[in-house]
């Protein structure tokens, strides 16, 4: 199973001031769905309401093979709504809209093994009113030997609150097998300025490292191995909304099609790496093409 830990909202799209879309957001919700579509098991602990936002998530959530068992849905609050404004570049800025009751997730967590991954990440995961309930998560999930991934996904617009927050976030770096970040996370949280000044700041907590750079290149960084995978140049672009989420999802996809552990990562080559990284290179290109924030339909079936 693949079990990810992140929001749930109804995220809402604008061009040039109007809204061109509306759907089920929130970066490991997007991961989800993409994992879905895509025929691998996967289950989403997040929380959201018993209103009409969250009847909408949770039957989209379901269509699209995401188990919601683990959702914790609050009653008398609102679900999330982020506006995601474009620009020239169709790049997104966010405004969110939060109503959480003072009980937050009040959910039966799974327990994930040997054999399941655990993505998460964003901004959720530095929530201190969940701290408790993710810390609790990730000491199980390391204690049955998952593989972890996290993805830090800070964004300028927390850099005021980074001071209170670093320590979470080393800590969340502390606890993955693998981090992957973009250039603009890295850049926020230590300053670094390209792959190698990243992983000088990540390696000493977690010793795999992917690092994004937008439309130039996918950079892997690991005790053995320094590699770059080019990206290819796209023929449009829509929206890069959910890019980098999508982008996870090839790779978790990846990871476990292929059975990969975390003692396997040390002897994992180039040529594996460069097939893992250049799926989730492909998968990020085509949702950039379109409105949704995940990958079209079910166009590959995994057979586990």
């Amino acid at each position: 199973m693949i079990y990810t830990f992140g929001e749930a909202l109804l995220d809402i799209t604008f061009r040039n001031g109007q809204p061109v879309s509306a759907w089920p957001g929130g970066a490991m919700l997007n991961t989800s769905v993409s994992l879905g579509r895509l025929g691998v098991p996967v289950s989403l602990i997040t929380e959201y309401g018993r209103d009409q936002v969250g009847d909408l998530i949770d039957d989209f959530l379901r269509k699209n093979g995401v188990d919601t068992s683990h959702a914790a849905r609050f009653k008398g609050h609102l679900t999330t709504v982020a506006m995601a404004f474009l620009n020239e570049k169709n790049e997104a800025s966010y405004t969110f809209y939060k109503d959480y009751p003072a009980e937050r997730m009040q959910t039966v967590l799974p327990e994930p093994g040997g054999d399941d991954l655990l993505l998460f990440g964003s901004f959720f995961a530095l929530d201190p009113a969940i701290r408790t309930v993710l810390t609790k998560l990730l000491t199980t999930a390391r204690e049955k030997g998952s593989f972890i991934y996290y993805d830090p996904n800070f964004r300028s617009a927390h850099l005021e609150e980074l001071p209170t927050l670093k320590s979470y976030i080393l800590e969340n770096i502390a606890a993955a097998t693998l981090v992957r970040g973009s250039d603009e996370d890295f850049r926020n949280i230590f300053g670094a300025e390209n792959a190698d000044e990243a992983w000088e700041a990540v390696s000493g907590h977690c010793p795999y490292l992917i690092y994004t750079a937008s439309s130039r290149a996918v950079y892997l960084r690991t005790p053995s191995l320094s590699l770059e995978v080019p990206v290819p140049p796209l023929e449009k672009v829509v929206s890069t909304v959910g890019a980098g989420d999508t982008f996870n999802a090839g790779v978790a996809y990846e990871l476990y099609k292929r059975m990969i552990r975390p003692g396997d990562l040390e002897k994992t080559g180039e040529t594996t790496w460069t097939s893992i990284l250049n799926t989730g290179i492909r998968l990020a290109g085509e949702v950039c093409g379109r409105y949704e924030n995940y990958v079209e339909g079910r166009r590959l079936k995994y057979k586990g």
